[in-house]
């Protein structure tokens, strides 16, 4: 398996024009981002965890919290472990006893319960390599391919059509801007792979 590497979610980005939601996870010590699309109910489930918003009742995520606490449970932490196709692949790593379960989870929903349980958010290496991000350096890539005018075939066409999406939404991102539930600038629509 791909060696984990811990990150924290840097923001949630809304778009002006779609109103399509992406979270943006940050490695820890590095600018290297990682932008997965996610639906407005979990976008706004890790909003209210981040920003503790108090609420009435609970929501599910956390009636799942909850429920593994009352089962004698415990989240130890949250994992992004495979990119296949357009679909993230996510796991909850809990405790139960002596033995660590792990339950497959979709990425957006494996967050809002990190948030909620103050746990660490990992994600394998080879995600990171193939749909990470470093603004610096892949900007700076633009600027080389667009002054050497040269068609350089590509690493892996597919792969990189996917993500272009991304990269067109995180060159209009201030990165610096201290995240927050913010709307983003117009994009494309993009497939949502967790829906």
């Amino acid at each position: 398996m791909s060696e984990l590497i811990e990150v924290v979610i840097d923001s949630v980005r809304i778009s002006l024009t779609n109103q399509q939601r992406i979270v943006l996870l940050r490695e820890v010590n590095q600018e290297r981002y990682l932008p997965i699309w996610i639906g407005p109910y979990e976008a706004e489930s890790i909003t209210i965890a981040l920003q503790e918003i108090e609420i009435a009742r609970p929501q599910t995520h956390d009636l799942l919290v909850r429920t593994i606490n009352q089962m004698m449970g415990r989240l130890l932490r949250v994992e992004v472990v495979a990119l296949k196709g357009d679909v993230f692949y996510g796991n909850l790593v809990v405790q139960l006893g002596e033995e660590t379960v792990f339950i497959d989870s979709r990425p957006s929903d494996s967050l809002a319960l990190a948030v909620r349980a103050h746990v660490p958010i990992l994600v394998s290496q080879a995600v990171l390599e193939l749909a990470g991000i470093t603004p610096e350096r892949d900007m700076r890539s633009s600027l080389d391919e667009d002054s050497t005018q040269e068609a350089a075939a590509p690493d892996s066409g597919e792969a990189k059509k996917r993500l272009s999406i991304f990269e067109d939404f995180l060159q209009n991102v201030d990165l610096d801007s201290g995240g927050g539930d913010e709307p983003a600038p117009d994009m494309q629509t993009p497939p949502n792979p967790e829906e």
